[in-house]
């Protein structure tokens, strides 16, 4: 049982998030039931769950045969403790699910969605009866290996749905994050999406290449910030002065280059030039290899961030 007092999660959308979601709710010792209407999505999810499953680190009593499998949606909340949603991110596909998940679901189960964009007032408008049990609860891929979650409340969403999914995510190894404001995109996802537009921005200028900005990040600010994040970085980089010395001596120059960030639109030409950067980066490395050596170091790093006390 969860620390939330949960023993059974639906999963529902087996995608590539859902199989990764179903896999780290088994490694913690819970009974999964998973749905998802495409033709062979069983048989996928399944293989899935057995080629993420050796990279886990299961409890006692976890297993894999504790997943079950429905196509029918309401058949897989209606016993459920915990729904979490992954279906496609689009509001008329939204609507019609959760319509069918307020009706199945219990009245005080909470329905979490891992949209990673949409707000979560927007998708309570499929639940007529009980909006106030949905909040988005939005992961990071891959959801079994990356800790982050965010929690969005919306305009409905009453605070025991937060408190539950907050202790729940908690419970399952999970760092969850608890937003004030709920907006498009929530926080990390808008934090990459500034780095894509003047990484994009970059490239259509012909600045850099993608693997030289790639490499800017993997080999400079990015190990940092897997360390501490921007501001603890900032801080330390101030010297005894920390962030307020930062702050004071390169404010300016940062609000220069503020205002000199490219805006970038993703025509069809900047699409293809990405598109080639990467097959050109990628030339001769396969692709699950690149998945598994990725894993790796992602393992690596959160056992090495765990025998510290880093924030």
């Amino acid at each position: 049982m969860s620390a939330a007092g949960i023993r059974r999660v639906a999963v529902i959308g087996t995608g590539v998030i859902g199989a990764s979601w179903a896999a780290h709710f088994l490694a913690h010792g819970l009974d999964v039931v998973a749905s998802d209407p495409a033709p062979g999505a069983e048989a996928r999810l399944r293989a899935d769950v057995a080629a993420i499953w050796p990279t886990l680190a299961p409890i006692d009593g976890a297993s894999p045969d504790r997943l079950t499998f429905t196509a029918d949606a309401a058949e897989a909340v209606a016993d459920a403790d915990f729904v979490q949603e992954n279906g496609p991110e689009r509001e008329e596909v939204k609507d019609a699910l959760f319509a069918v998940l307020d009706t199945a679901a219990r009245p005080e189960v909470v329905l979490a969605s891992s949209s990673s964009g949409l707000l979560p007032s927007v998708i309570a408008r499929g639940c007529p009866e009980h909006p106030e049990r949905v909040v988005i609860g939005h992961p990071f891929n891959p959801p079994h290996l990356i800790p982050l979650v965010e929690v969005v409340p919306g305009e409905k969403t009453a605070e025991k749905t937060v408190e539950t999914a907050m202790a729940f995510y908690a419970g399952v190894g999970k760092r969850p994050i608890r937003l004030r404001q709920e907006l498009p995109g929530h926080v990390a996802n808008r934090l990459q999406a500034a780095l894509w537009q003047e990484a994009y921005s970059l490239v259509e200028r012909g600045v850099a290449t993608v693997a030289d900005i790639d490499t800017a990040i993997t080999h400079g600010p990015g190990l940092r910030w897997a360390v501490l994040g921007p501001f603890l970085t900032q801080h330390l980089s101030g010297g005894p002065g920390g962030i307020a010395h930062v702050l004071e001596h390169l404010g300016p120059p940062t609000e220069a280059w503020w205002r000199d960030l490219g805006q970038v639109t993703l025509t069809r030409e900047l699409v293809e030039t990405l598109v080639a950067g990467v097959d050109e980066e990628l030339a001769g490395i396969d692709r699950a290899e690149l998945v598994a050596h990725r894993d790796a170091v992602l393992t690596a790093l959160l056992a090495a961030k765990a025998r510290t006390e880093l924030p």
